[in-house]
């Protein structure tokens, strides 16, 4: 590896640093873009049920998580250029699968086509799974090489680095948005291999530039060091995780799962002898909620702001934009902010705006837009900083665990959100919805109320299925219609809007009690704060001099 001087090399500073924050774009540009056509056009060409489409956006999702942890373990052996060539060509083999899905079912008889179909998706879930892949190796390398480059400054320049992210939503929300009639009625192909554009950028940014040796390498902290950093605790929670999103993935392989997790974790605290730092257990315990309150949120309330920004005769995906656009800014100008609050104090600043947030969100079911987005501006406001702040926290209070530590802690809270986030979220809303309704109608409730199992416990749930049947009618025409078949037209039709506004009223019913998450991050902030307040203030770890 070439010798590394950040002084001597600004230029090369930011080639790496551009470069980084090109890929960064481009694996939430491909996120959206993808699930975008996942919920619109591929669900139907390609003749996908709601839980088939589910299963598509998920491997989207799992192996990101998956691959942030594992790459992290080898990054520092295999070099940070062989990751960034791996991502792009996960990128490249995504796009070439999307474009055979595209081509499986061109030209194709009536007879052939169900077959053709099938070819399609099956292009089109593994080049998911490979996307994911890749945009996990992307996190994997772009933040121990900024946290290296800026080891004065971590939490600053991962907040400017992290800008990335809803810069690509912007950037693929606009894209998208004006590319709408193309990926709705027209060759989609167009609208995946925009991401070429970005990916092509970092490719050509990062192939000749000089990657910097890791601060841990620099520092003569070895591999058992590291991973000691993590330890037994943070290994129980991240194979934990893996292994359980795994068992959800192959449920015919269950077993398998879990003995290759429990494997891990016994075999990571045989060799590193250690449980982890104490401060390095507690982050964890916080991103897990972090994560659930962010990324489990975010789509929850961009559904709820779909019909008023359809009613009002906008585009609904204005909303990603306007959010992803204030987070972008924000994490720009996240430097002096940082300095005047301090990191801990941001977070603690950041989780008090996001409960209060979430509670406004909650009081805005029968509210206009405007009040909505208000809202919605205030809880923005409050999760910008969450996520790049705790990976600079991360990297500052835990430098020996180098890539690993900075890497894992995304990780755990990537999984944790499909784990654990998703599941409740939907429990949350079934619950309350259902409560909803059964309160202000009994009667209907009775007939459209069913139970499911969720995390070990039995909760009531509104069924669609016994929904579509007491409803049946209510697409029907009453021109020409007898009077009975009218008013059993109309009763459908009044059990439907009233099941729809219960379903709604619980949906931000339901926002509010999503406010414990921030409220017991916000609880262990403070711990942070008086515990660093106690030690003379918060200080960064330095091990460039021998430090710890």
């Amino acid at each position: 590896m070439a010798d590394y001087s950040l002084e001597s090399n600004q230029r090369n500073d930011k080639f790496v640093f551009f470069g980084c924050f090109m890929a960064l774009v481009t694996t939430s540009f491909a996120f959206f873009s993808r699930i975008y056509l996942c919920n619109t056009r591929w669900g139907i060409e390609f003749g996908l049920d709601k839980e088939v489409v589910g299963s598509l956006i998920g491997a989207g999702i799992w192996p990101f998580a998956i691959s942030i942890v594992l790459f992290s373990l080898i990054i520092d052996k295999v070099g940070y250029r062989v990751a960034m060539f791996f991502s792009f060509a996960c990128y490249a083999i995504y796009l070439g699968l999307a474009f055979l899905a595209y081509q499986a079912i061109q030209g194709v008889s009536a007879e052939e086509m169900p077959a053709a179909k099938a070819k399609g998706y099956n292009f089109l879930y593994w080049g998911s799974v490979i996307l994911a892949l890749g945009n996990g190796t992307v996190e994997a390398f772009i933040n121990p090489v900024v946290a290296t480059m800026f080891s004065k400054q971590k939490t600053k320049w991962l907040n400017i680095l992290h800008a990335g992210w809803p810069g690509g939503l912007v950037f693929g929300g606009i894209i998208t948005i004006a590319l709408g009639n193309v990926a709705k009625e027209g060759d989609w192909r167009i609208v995946v291999g925009i991401v070429a554009i970005p990916a092509v950028v970092y490719l050509l940014l990062l192939s000749l530039a000089r990657f910097p040796i890791n601060e841990r390498e620099q520092a003569g902290v070895g591999y058992r060091q590291m991973l000691a950093e993590l330890g037994g605790f943070g290994a129980i929670i991240g194979f934990g995780l893996i292994a359980h999103q795994l068992a959800l993935v192959f449920p015919a392989y269950e077993w398998i799962m879990y003995g290759l997790g429990l494997a891990a974790i016994i075999g990571f605290v045989a060799y590193t002898m250690s449980l982890g730092r104490a401060i390095m257990g507690f982050l964890i315990i916080i991103m897990m909620p972090l994560a659930i309150t962010e990324i489990g949120t975010d789509g929850w309330i961009g559904g709820l702001m779909e019909k008023p920004m359809e009613a009002a005769g906008f585009n609904s995906g204005w909303v990603l934009v306007y959010t992803s656009a204030i987070m972008m800014v924000l994490r720009f100008f996240a430097g002096p902010i940082v300095h005047a609050l301090s990191p801990i104090g941001l977070l603690i600043i950041s989780a008090t705006l996001a409960i209060v947030g979430l509670f406004a969100l909650s009081q805005c079911g029968n509210a206009g837009l405007v009040a909505i987005f208000a809202a919605a501006t205030l809880y923005g406001f409050g999760k910008t900083f969450f996520w790049p702040t705790m990976l600079g926290i991360t990297s500052e209070q835990c430098p020996k665990g180098g890539a690993l530590t900075l890497n894992a802690i995304s990780g755990i809270g990537m999984i944790a959100v499909g784990v654990l986030g998703f599941p409740f979220i939907g429990a949350l809303q079934e619950r309350t919805a259902s409560a909803e309704l059964r309160e202000k109608n009994p009667a209907l409730a009775k007939l459209v109320i069913d139970t499911k199992p969720v995390f070990g416990q039995t909760i009531e749930v509104i069924s669609p299925k016994k929904v579509e049947e007491v409803t049946a009618k209510a697409g029907d025409k009453l021109e020409g219609a007898d009077e009975a078949t009218k008013k059993a037209i109309e009763d459908a039709k009044a059990k439907k809007d009233e099941i729809g506004a219960a379903t709604k009223a619980g949906q931000f019913d339901a926002l509010a009690k999503m406010a414990l998450f921030p409220t017991f991050m916000l609880i262990c902030y403070i711990i942070l704060f008086l515990y660093f307040k106690s030690k003379g203030g918060y200080k960064a770890q330095d091990i460039s001099h021998g430090g710890h």
